[in-house]
């Protein structure tokens, strides 16, 4: 070989060389491409799964969330079954004995008795003379008694005494019908003056009397049902029934008179009618 081929041939050797060593630079195979080795560097792949770890301590309590929205209303209820009744309970103690009342009314004096038989009674003359005299005695004694302590008035025909017991007009009338009289109708004059006086000298602001229109409204009627034709005694402006509640009339202690509810409670005053002898 002459010098030229050596150097040839050494220039081939230094280019193998260096065409290998940019193979193995670049992790290339003869052809071209990436060598085993240099895809095992950069691919990593996942390891068996390891063991389960220990339990950790629990954690602080959360704070509470927002409260949530109101639900619908509930399906009311059947009504439940009446409980038994109770038992009745002990009787209580009796109460105290009640006050006294009043001393009744005088009754109404007897019938005419029958005429005596004729005799000569002159030796008895005097004797009834005196006893003529105490009987008219005894007569103004009694109408002292009926008018300054029992508290009586009294025309030629009636007898009139307020009862102080507040009672409604219904009971007002009862209590008069039972006792043989009615409550007071004062149909003249004379009559209501007798009445208004009684009531102003007992102290008293007013009483029931015996004056109505609980048959028919406005249409005012006596106990008796006789009308009011002939005489009357209203206060000013009355009778006055806006609401229709005012059926019963009093009687105040001038005198006039005032429809009022029939519920309401106050003294009354009574009339007997007189025995004819």
């Amino acid at each position: 070989m002459n010098g030229f081929g050596a150097v040839l041939l050494r220039n081939q050797f230094i280019l193998l060389v260096l065409f290998l060593l940019q193979i193995q630079i670049l992790g290339l195979d003869i052809d071209g491409r990436p060598t085993a080795e240099v895809c095992a560097t950069h691919t990593i792949s996942p390891g068996p799964k390891g063991d389960d770890g220990e339990k950790g301590d629990p954690g602080e309590e959360g704070k509470y969330g927002k409260m949530g929205r109101r639900g619908p209303k509930g399906i009311k209820g059947e009504l439940g079954d009446i409980g038994a009744q109770g038992n009745i309970g002990k009787t209580g103690p009796i109460g105290k004995k009640g006050e006294k009342g009043e001393k009744g009314l005088l009754g109404i004096p007897g019938g005419k008795g029958k005429a005596g038989t004729v005799c000569d009674c002159g030796r008895y003359r005097k004797v009834v003379g005196q006893l003529d005299i105490s009987v008219a005695r005894l007569k103004t004694s009694m109408k002292f008694v009926k008018n300054v302590i029992a508290g009586i008035r009294e025309t030629e025909e009636k007898f009139y005494y307020i009862v102080q017991e507040e009672k409604n007009y219904r009971e007002s009338v009862t209590h008069c019908r039972i006792r043989g009289g009615m409550l007071a109708m004062p149909k003249d004059e004379a009559a209501n003056t007798l009445i208004a006086d009684y009531i102003a000298k007992s102290g008293f602001f007013r009483v029931f009397i015996g004056v109505n229109d609980l048959e028919r409204e406005g249409q005012y009627v006596f106990t008796d049902n006789t009308p009011l034709q002939n005489y009357s005694n209203w206060k000013e402006g009355e009778p006055s029934d806006p609401y229709g509640h005012e059926d019963c009339v009093e009687m105040l202690s001038s005198g006039r008179w005032n429809d009022t509810e029939c519920h309401l409670t106050m003294y009354f005053v009574c009339e007997f009618v007189k025995k004819k002898k």
